[in-house]
């Protein structure tokens, strides 16, 4: 989003947003930008003629005018900075300028004043800025001020060495409002333009993502509703290999015994996994969230991963990690969980983990030497149920994606030069435990 040229009514980058608010009000610095070069443009103007050019003009009055509008800018960016911008006092904004402007006109000649032409600018402004009745409430107002501004207004004096050069100096005069109104409005306008757009991307990025967090509401109600289901076939399993295990021709076979052993660890997992998405299902978004160490955090998930599920080898690397900490929770351990069961899968010869901190952000690289992705992967990554594997998968990367940005960071995946994919969870850090 375009800031305003004048360091007077800039705001720093953590204000800065291109939320509907922050547009609205990003257009009103722009309106007080043009207004500070209204109070140059006219204080240069005034002196020049007054002074320059020998023409008698009302200097106190014209200066109170100047002052007010200095004052009100002063006034306007005080309370910007204190709330959002809304239609109405965008309105009122470009009706002072158009009042200012009236009120200079007539203690300067009125509509035969070649500067006359000025009060386009504020109709262009409005058309863009406001909503319809506000833009016709303006034009109203201004063709209002243009004929009693023709109807009364005060007649310059000019003197008489520069009478004979009077219809020059107003073809000047008008040459110079239409270069002023025209670089001013290709100026103006197109910035307002961009931050108008911007605000439109934010809000299509809002509904996006609107789209997702209801994708996440229906596979969670999905989900706890499977693990309801699931728990009493499970039960009945874990029965049914516990009397298995009682009898003799089992008991008696190593082999049997020990293959049964292992089905039932993995019920009993299977149990722990319902377990918790029951709990998680009731459990209020946040909770268990806390600052930890990066280091002991990842190599947590890596020895669990690797008794639990690893298929193949798994090299580590977090020696750029120090003390790093970042906010983490049973949530982020599922996602780089996901990311590691999909690189055993695409590869199940190898794969790695590598995490290091740079510029305030922890980034963890889960590498492959699988196919990768293709071009359309790519371009949507993170998206539900894009994957290559067929309708009903790809569930893990969007549920990644979505821990990542509620961290307020970003899932990222390239595929590397020799082959396979680099996924990456970047993230922000957080201060260290004590």
């Amino acid at each position: 989003m375009d800031s305003p040229l004048l360091a007077l009514t800039r705001r720093s980058a953590a204000q800065a947003g291109s939320s509907h608010d922050s547009a609205a009000a990003e257009n009103m610095r722009q309106l007080l930008q043009l207004r500070w070069m209204a109070v140059a443009g006219q204080l240069i103007t005034i002196l020049v003629v007054h002074f320059l050019l020998g023409v008698k003009l009302p200097l106190f009055p014209m200066m109170v005018v100047i002052a007010l509008q200095a004052f009100a800018n002063i006034v306007s960016f005080v309370l910007l900075s204190r709330g959002r911008v809304t239609n109405v006092e965008l309105m009122l904004g470009l009706l002072f300028d158009v009042g200012s402007l009236t009120a200079q006109l007539s203690l300067s000649g009125g509509a035969t004043n070649p500067f006359v032409s000025l009060f386009l600018i504020q109709v262009v402004l409005s058309a863009i800025l406001l909503e319809t009745w506000s833009v016709w409430v303006l034009v109203v107002l201004t063709t209002v001020c243009y004929a009693g501004l023709a109807a009364d207004s005060r007649p310059l004096d000019y003197p008489a060495n520069i009478e004979p050069l009077i219809s020059d100096l107003t073809a000047l005069g008008a040459w110079l409002s239409f270069v002023l109104s025209g670089t001013l409005v290709a100026m103006f306008v197109t910035r307002i333009s961009r931050n108008l757009r911007a605000r439109d991307a934010f809000l299509a990025d809002l509904r996006q993502r609107a789209a997702e967090e209801d994708g996440i509401v229906r596979i969670g109600l999905f989900a706890s509703g499977a693990a309801h289901e699931l728990g009493t076939p499970l039960a009945s399993l874990a029965v049914i290999l516990s009397d298995w295990r009682r009898l003799p021709k089992i008991a008696q076979d190593p082999e049997l015994a020990g293959e049964l052993a292992e089905m039932q660890a993995e019920v009993q997992r299977c149990k722990a996994i319902v377990t918790d998405i029951l709990h998680s299902a009731g459990e209020p978004r946040g909770e268990a969230m806390q600052s930890v160490g990066a280091r002991a955090f990842l190599l947590d998930i890596v020895d669990e991963w690797r008794s639990t599920l690893a298929r193949g080898a798994l090299s580590v690397d977090l020696d750029g990690l120090g003390d790093a900490a970042v906010v983490a929770g049973p949530s982020l351990r599922q996602a780089v969980w996901n990311l590691l069961d999909n690189a055993a899968e695409a590869s199940p010869g190898d794969a790695a983990l590598i995490a290091n901190c740079d510029a305030g952000e922890l980034t963890i690289s889960v590498i492959d030497n699988g196919p990768g992705f293709n071009e359309s992967q790519l371009a949507s990554v993170g998206k539900l149920y894009n994957s290559s594997k067929g309708a009903g998968h790809g569930v893990g990367l969007f549920l990644a994606s979505n821990v990542a940005r509620r961290l307020g960071g970003r899932l990222e995946a390239t595929n590397r030069p020799g082959g396979g994919a680099d996924v990456r969870l970047v993230l922000p850090l957080a201060k260290p435990r004590r």
